[in-house]
């Protein structure tokens, strides 16, 4: 049952970066892990660095929080 979980997680991860094909990496990097996925698991499916990976998410979540402090 594990791997087929594992399965359906990896399809839907996909069918999100089909539906973000013209996205920056770093939109990318925040849906998949605002979905919950690893930075591991977001450097598989971004084909990146973890470092880079890092970064974006970090940048992601930093920028969210201005934005609501603004409102």
């Amino acid at each position: 049952m594990d791997a087929t979980n594992e399965r359906i997680e990896r399809l839907l991860a996909l069918i999100l970066l089909h539906a973000m094909k013209g996205a920056s990496q770093k939109d990318k990097a925040s849906q998949l892990n605002i979905a919950g996925f690893s930075n591991i698991e977001i450097v598989e499916f971004l084909q990146t660095s973890p470092a880079g990976v890092a970064t974006l998410v970090y940048q992601s979540k930093k920028s969210g929080k201005s934005r609501k402090r603004k409102k």
